[in-house]
């Protein structure tokens, strides 16, 4: 029997570019895209083309999202340092607070300067007592788009502040190596790494070309090897799913970014039928460590249900994301998602989606 059932998989890091920047992708197609690479929850960035920085901007995309969503769907809160004042208003509708301290789609610097103030606003808005704190009750965590020394940055405030921190598609073996130093020193920190940085190259890069080109930009041979040595360190895999169309990826400024939900699961059953990881770790990293760190409740009639043996091609033609495009096509893979259930309803089935849009719901407006 090849086929097997694995609880529905969770991304804590997508961009569905909506409202904003519909041409690249919507909430429909972009929930589809994640159905059909097993993904029953995931979780939205605040960089839309207007960030998503007060509590009416937050309430606009949820309403939008809640007509189009055909997967559960939660969003993060954005801030560069000038809305501490939002906090208290938004903490019991977004999963936690993304802060930008690299260039990245669109104008979402975090100005470093404010950077501890910003920590102690999110803590101090979560208004938990220093008992209550020292007995372990949740600050919803901060993310971070940090890349090589603002990781040691971070990790200095975080030491400080005691508040979760997860860092955001760690490329590089000298930033793993600091969040593995943290670990061990019990600072609260936690990790993710991207399919395109565990299965692809800087030379990829000079291949793929602008299609190739993403924040934070492919690494060497030996970062990626550290990475896969140090896989018990990484927290989570997430997609850093940001597409963008065939046409801007062509032009002479082509922005940063790759789609990756419909890609993810296959290259890493791939990897499992290569004994280069098992399925246990596929589901740590996918599933249960995502839940406990943005304590996302697991249902468990939420499951999808793959074949381990299938063996195909990627395919552009095939894929539901609206750019129409993947770094990975052409690869050959082994492992597809043949059915989808949430809540014990079926929602997709042999390339199918079954569900109108809207099916999905917003987590903390469940």
């Amino acid at each position: 029997m090849s086929n097997l059932i694995l609880p529905g998989l969770i991304d804590p890091h997508v961009h569905l570019r909506d409202p904003g920047q519909t041409e690249k992708e919507d909430f429909y197609t972009g929930t589809c895209a994640a159905l059909s690479g097993g993904y029953t929850t995931i979780l939205d960035m605040p960089n839309n083309k207007t960030p998503i920085t007060t509590l009416e901007k937050l309430e606009e995309k949820i309403k939008i999202a809640k007509e189009k969503i055909v997967c559960d769907v939660e969003f993060y809160f954005g801030s560069m340092g000038d809305n501490l004042n939002e906090f208290e208003k938004v903490k019991h509708k977004v999963m936690g607070l993304k802060l930008y301290l690299n260039q990245t789609t669109g104008n979402f610097l975090t100005d470093k300067n404010l950077l501890e103030k910003i920590f102690t606003a999110w803590k101090s808005a979560n208004n938990l007592t220093i008992k209550q704190f020292n007995n372990g009750a949740m600050v919803k965590p901060i993310l971070v788009h940090a890349e090589e020394k603002r990781v040691e940055d971070v990790i200095n405030i975080i030491r400080k502040t005691k508040i979760p921190t997860h860092f955001c598609h760690i490329s590089l073996s000298s930033e793993l190596q600091m969040i593995i130093n943290a670990k061990e020193q019990g600072i609260p920190v936690t990790c993710g790494v991207t399919p395109h940085h565990l299965f692809l190259t800087e030379n990829d890069a000079k291949l793929l070309g602008s299609f190739g080109q993403m924040k934070p930009s492919l690494s060497s041979k030996k970062d990626k090897d550290f990475l896969w040595k140090n896989l018990n360190y990484i927290d989570v895999i997430e997609s850093d799913h940001a597409p963008h169309t065939i046409e801007e990826k062509q032009s002479t400024n082509p922005p940063y970014g790759v789609p990756g939900l419909e890609t993810t699961l296959p290259l890493l059953l791939t990897a499992v039928s290569q004994n280069r990881l098992t399925i246990d770790d596929v589901v740590r990293l996918c599933h249960a460590n995502p839940a406990k760190i943005f304590n996302i409740k697991i249902d468990p009639e939420t499951k999808i249900e793959i074949d381990i043996h299938k063996s195909y091609i990627i395919n552009h033609k095939s894929l539901f994301t609206k750019c129409g495009w993947s770094p990975f096509d052409g690869w050959k893979v082994k492992g597809k998602v043949k059915r989808v259930f949430i809540r014990d309803k079926k929602v997709f089935e042999n390339d199918r989606i079954l569900v109108e849009p809207g099916f999905g719901k917003v987590l903390t407006e469940a």
